[in-house]
């Protein structure tokens, strides 16, 4: 895979790499999200984080709470530092206590808002993974159930003024369909 070997190359030329991989819900970053880590991490330790443990909830996902995250997150990786932060428990509707984790050589964040222009001079390299926003919609109710459909349709306006107003697609330095 052509993807594969070009962020290989990134990866391996940049202390404390960090790859975004963004676009919108249902687009499949997840699944690719998984595919890079299984083909990187023989070379280098890897972290995944997705952006579904960050949001804090339906409301203001999009918001300050996640670029303040992200930036912590980021400075903690580029310093070799643990990266301390709390995941969101969409049953509970809290975040969980806040857990550790140790310090590797690349980090992978995958989901809406992970390439934000926030923190762009931290990552290394950034995908988007275009879909349009119908079938995006339709993947994640046929994977997460009919209950969250009123969500869903309030996420894809969200998504898209964040989209629109951080220029996530433009800034991105792969482009990739599904």
């Amino acid at each position: 895979m052509q993807l594969i070997e070009a962020l290989s190359e990134i990866t391996l030329g940049v202390d404390q790499p960090i790859i975004a991989i963004d676009g919108p819900a249902g687009a499949g970053k997840t699944t690719l999200a998984s595919t890079i880590y299984l083909a990187l991490s023989p070379q280098l330790s890897t972290t995944v984080i997705h952006m579904d443990e960050l949001y804090p909830g339906w409301q203001g996902a999009l918001g300050e709470e996640l670029t303040r995250t992200l930036t912590w997150l980021t400075s903690c990786h580029k310093a070799k530092k643990p990266l301390l932060y709390s995941s969101f428990n969409w049953v509970t509707n809290e975040f969980d206590p806040p857990k550790s984790h140790a310090s590797t050589q690349l980090l992978i964040l995958e989901g809406v808002a992970s390439a934000q222009i926030a923190i762009e001079d931290s990552l290394a390299t950034t995908i988007w993974l275009d879909l349009d926003p119908a079938i995006g919609y339709q993947r994640v109710i046929d994977r997460d159930g009919e209950k969250i459909s009123h969500e869903m349709k309030q996420w894809l306006v969200v998504q898209e003024q964040h989209f629109a107003a951080d220029k996530t697609k433009e800034r991105c330095d792969f482009l990739l369909s599904t």
